[in-house]
């Protein structure tokens, strides 16, 4: 038995349906401007004829379950939601082809990738790392697991509402780099492994909230997502 000074953190992980066992959480990767017109109106128009997709990572400590309230993080002024189709790996993947990328597919889940926009975009301009404007505490809020294995997501309603007002509304369909395309990619970089996941990027219609207000979202045959934004500290 390994003898710690101090107590390790617990495994993150999140609900699954129909399951009574959670999933454990591994990695958390975030493809980055995946939506034309999100990639628009963030000033960063994406050609995919010469780029390939981009990533970031957040700790998996990041990881908050839909429906809680968060505490509206320290050192900014210009918080931001973003919704996003997130997908479970549950198989080992590395250098997989577009083909056979399904075979690492777990199941699916609805995602926010909460943002310090202030803190990122100057971050982007100054060609910093985006880690505090992204890597925020409870930062990575996910919905439960709805296992799908071997199923291949590529189109459906995504959308999100603040305070009962839609914010965001498009389609996987138009998703820059598929799910496919994603998987395929990433693993290219990356030893898959059963457990990350992968927030594939989020449509146009992003925006602030402040304290007290209440976001819900889905993804058409996915599930639905919540989160309230609690006082700052």
């Amino acid at each position: 038995m390994t003898a710690y000074l101090w107590n390790p953190p617990a495994v993150q992980s999140l609900p699954v349906y129909g399951e009574e066992k959670r999933l454990p959480i591994n990695r958390l990767f975030f493809v980055g401007r995946n939506y034309h017109a999100h990639a628009v109106e963030m000033g960063r128009p994406v050609d995919k004829s010469v780029e390939r997709p981009f990533y970031f990572t957040k700790a998996p400590q990041t990881l908050l379950d839909s429906g809680a309230t968060m505490t509206y993080p320290p050192e900014t002024a210009n918080f931001h939601f973003e919704m996003e189709l997130v997908v479970a790996i549950g198989a080992p993947a590395f250098r997989v082809s577009q083909e056979d990328a399904h075979k690492a597919i777990y199941g699916y889940a609805c995602g926010l990738d909460m943002t310090r926009r202030d803190l990122q975009l100057v971050a982007r301009d100054k060609g910093r790392p985006w880690d505090l404007g992204k890597d925020i505490e409870q930062g990575s809020v996910c919905s439960e697991i709805v296992p799908m294995p071997g199923v291949v997501i590529d189109s459906g309603e995504i959308a999100l509402e603040v305070n009962g007002q839609t914010q965001q509304k498009s389609d996987v369909n138009k998703l820059i780099w598929n799910v496919r395309e994603i998987i395929a990619d990433l693993s290219l970089f990356y030893h898959l492994q059963p457990g990350d996941l992968i927030y594939t990027g989020t449509p146009e219609g992003v925006g602030p909230v402040l304290a007290g207000d209440k976001i819900t979202g889905h993804v058409a045959g996915v599930g639905e997502i919540a989160l309230t934004i609690g006082a700052a500290e």
